[in-house]
């Protein structure tokens, strides 16, 4: 059943409270409860920006080189149903001043027949495409997979038939709650494939890396060196972006990684 537009201004109001949701999910009693109730079944895959990778494939021929928004290429490809939101719902309760508020999630697969009509619209894969190099342009980053809290505040169920392609910015994302929400939860939310972001000797900690860029706090100084957390780093590239020096890399260890991301979330959702 479509979720009424007043339960979605609840949701906007809530919003900010993520963070306390997100420090009750560490006792026992009650993450069994959240992880049931809003994270069941979940798997969501970070791209990185297509700008920031480094794939071992010979650049000077760029048809082959395969970028991270061909995974979600795949999918829009492969959906029948597509539904573009007309906000998104996490810059719109935080009032972003940063990021286009209009630009909001992605849904493809049957699900999205129950979404409520005022939030958003059918549309065709070319305007699927072009939503998408627009929050590109936007500096946005994808993250694309199973998310059952989609489900819930949407009202689009069964889950198995919802994928989500959302467009984050580093200020207002949800998965901010990642550093503090139990581990059990927060591995559900991961790197591409084969990425790894690591800092070089060229660093010579001007801390600009670490100052509002990494969403998930991965990111701290040593010294006068910046080190990268993995165990927190999603490979998001935004430190990449910022660094004047070029110091931070972000490589894919197997160019197969569009395959290796397609094959984890493929089986989890029907798109037919």
């Amino acid at each position: 059943m479509a979720r009424p537009l007043w339960f979605v201004e609840l949701v906007k109001k809530s919003f900010p409270t993520r963070f306390l949701l997100a420090r009750l999910s560490r006792y026992a009693g009650l993450r069994q409860v959240i992880d049931h109730m809003l994270f069941a079944g979940d798997d969501i895959i970070y791209l990185p920006k297509d700008n920031v990778i480094q794939v071992g494939v010979d650049l000077t021929r760029p048809s082959d080189v395969i970028l991270p928004s061909r995974v979600i290429e795949h999918f829009i490809q492969e959906a029948n149903h597509l539904w573009l939101m007309n906000f998104c719902i996490c810059r719109a309760a935080e009032g972003c001043q940063d990021y286009p508020v209009e630009l909001g999630c992605l849904f493809l697969g049957e699900a999205v027949e129950k979404i409520n009509p005022e939030l958003g619209r059918r549309v065709s894969k070319e305007e699927a495409l072009a939503h998408l190099q627009r929050c590109r342009e936007a500096g946005l980053v994808h993250l694309v997979g199973r998310n059952k809290l989609d489900t819930v505040w949407l009202g689009a169920n069964p889950g198995h038939k919802l994928l989500t392609i959302c467009n984050c910015c580093p200020c207002c994302c949800l998965w901010r709650v990642l550093p503090v929400i139990d581990e059990s939860i927060s591995r559900k939310v991961t790197k591409m494939p084969g990425v790894s972001v690591t800092v070089t000797e060229a660093c010579k900690g001007c801390k600009l890396c670490t100052r509002d860029v990494c969403f998930v706090q991965a990111i701290h100084m040593e010294g006068k060196t910046a080190v990268i957390d993995e165990t927190l780093c999603r490979g998001c590239g935004r430190c990449v972006e910022v660094c004047p020096l070029d110091a931070i890399e972000l490589t894919v260890a197997d160019s197969s990684f569009m395959a290796a991301a397609i094959g984890r979330i493929a089986p989890l959702v029907d798109l037919q």
